[in-house]
């Protein structure tokens, strides 16, 4: 195989789309695996819709997981200028070109126009194709069109009766000539269509395989009669399945969130973002379920890639990351952590105190965002307990309990474990009570709830202060 050039393109129209996102990724693996190149190409061509701001943001995403680039507008390449805005020179001189060798020619048909015999194929049960109407003009008729004011767009003349593809995911494919027809290669206002610019690029940059989701497969035939046509050579194509919803469709905003930049706000881990969707429609050959970017980047291959659609679990993704998660450092945690508590009072408490309270609800964590939730606990005031946990205080020895913990608690030098044990041993024996009926109540007067981390190290969180004054304010409650 020779130098394995591919390309990653995204149009800057709006957030990079989490399907995106693993057309990058298997792009990157594929030319890491071949120590091939891996380009970074904006395809900004729809002037109206792409925004400086959605190609920051989807370099900012790319950065972020890691998927860097070898050429790109950023850092430039012997083969750039890696905006197609910055680019149309070169497709006009091709355009030209075609037009000059008869394989191209001026249409002048309006949208309107097209629009209305595009229904009346459909009607018929055909499918729309543009019917050769400007494929003869004279030069005098094309002169008075253009006297009217009309400008052009440029056609690209299918010969062929057949386009054979040769697909490294999805196998041979034909495509009939009937199910192509004359296609715009240029638009009106001298910008190039999607399926010229593409070609002209993936020519000129050198690129080698073409890794993107089959929607693109039909684009697929009109790209390579192009590509013929300017004797340029074929890259080799592979179209990976769609990402799909629970429903079976593609994925979509109905699904739940489908853009990169919701999962980096509610705080996941790059790694587990990439680990999760390397393995929808891709499996690597040991069967494992957490595998990192190096590992991939030596089993991938394209022959593991599925042809079906895979369902994106948004449970399974929540496990995927839980496991990075849980491979963080305390203090790896807190430092992301910390992002989400912004308007709250750890600060009073110390870092040390911020590290002993995220190690303590780590396990609670699907993604980082969580963080505040689960902390409001400690930072919130005592929230007002339910009916069910006042009733199980006004039952039984509860308010003995609770007022046995108080005693002790006062008269405590030091909060730790240590001294916890202790008090705890001491209240059994007082009281005579254990198990629920032991710990229980303590729970409830320090959080206003029947479950949550372990108790001990609530108690410790709290100290000596705090965990009296919600013990007040708890008998205050159930006393009234």
């Amino acid at each position: 195989m020779s130098e394995v050039r591919v390309r990653f393109a995204p149009s800057p129209t709006g957030l990079l789309h989490i399907g995106n996102v693993r057309t990058a990724l298997f792009n990157f693996l594929f030319a890491r695996h071949h120590g091939g190149k891996y380009i970074l190409r904006i395809e900004d061509t729809d002037v109206e819709r792409s925004t400086e701001s959605s190609e920051k943001s989807i370099l900012e995403d790319l950065t972020w997981l890691g998927l860097t680039w070898d050429e790109g507008p950023d850092i430039g390449g012997p083969y750039g200028p890696y905006r197609q805005s910055e680019r149309i020179s070169h497709y006009r001189e091709f355009a030209e070109k075609l037009l000059k060798m008869g394989k191209a020619y001026h249409c002048y048909c309006s949208e309107a126009e097209l629009r209305k015999k595009g229904e009346a194929m459909l009607a018929q049960g055909i499918a729309p194709r543009y019917d050769g109407k400007c494929l003869n003009l004279t030069a005098d008729e094309k002169s008075a069109l253009e006297k009217q004011g009309i400008k052009p767009t440029v056609r690209f003349k299918v010969e062929e009766e057949s386009v054979e593809v040769d697909d490294l995911i999805h196998g041979h494919t034909a495509f009939l000539k009937k199910e192509i027809g004359d296609f715009i290669i240029m638009r009106s206002d001298g910008t190039a269509a999607y399926n010229f610019a593409v070609v002209v690029d993936d020519a000129l940059m050198q690129i080698s395989h073409v890794i993107r989701g089959d929607g693109h497969l039909t684009n697929t035939p009109r790209q390579i009669l192009v590509a013929k046509a300017l004797g340029f050579d074929i890259p080799r194509f592979a179209h990976h399945s769609l990402i799909l919803g629970s429903d079976g469709t593609p994925l979509s905003k109905r699904h739940g969130a489908t853009s990169l930049t919701h999962y980096r706000e509610k705080g996941y881990l790059p790694q587990a973002v990439l680990n999760f969707l390397a393995l929808l429609g891709w499996s690597p050959e040991n069967g494992e379920e957490i595998i990192r970017v190096e590992e991939m980047v030596k089993q991938f291959t394209l022959n593991r890639v599925g042809k079906s659609g895979a369902v994106f679990n948004f449970d399974k993704l929540n496990w995927v990351n839980k496991v990075y998660l849980k491979r963080l450092s305390t203090e790896e945690l807190t430092m992301l952590a910390i992002p989400y508590l912004e308007g709250t009072n750890w600060g009073e408490r110390g870092e040390a105190w911020l590290r002993e309270a995220v190690e303590t609800v780590r396990n609670y964590l699907n993604y980082t965002s969580q963080i505040r939730e689960e902390l409001k606990l400690f930072l919130d005031p005592l929230p007002s307990a339910g009916e069910d946990a006042k009733g199980i205080l006004r039952e039984g020895k509860a308010l003995e309990v609770i007022r046995a913990y108080r005693r002790r608690i006062e008269n405590l030098d030091q909060v730790n474990l240590e001294n916890y044990a202790k008090m705890v041993s001491q209240v059994k024996e007082e009281v005579r009570v254990k198990g629920k009926p032991l710990y229980l109540p303590l729970r409830i007067a320090l959080t206003g709830k029947t479950e949550g981390p372990e108790l001990e190290k609530i108690f410790i969180l709290f100290g000596k202060e705090e965990s009296l004054k919600r013990i007040d304010e708890t008998l205050q409650q159930v006393e009234q």
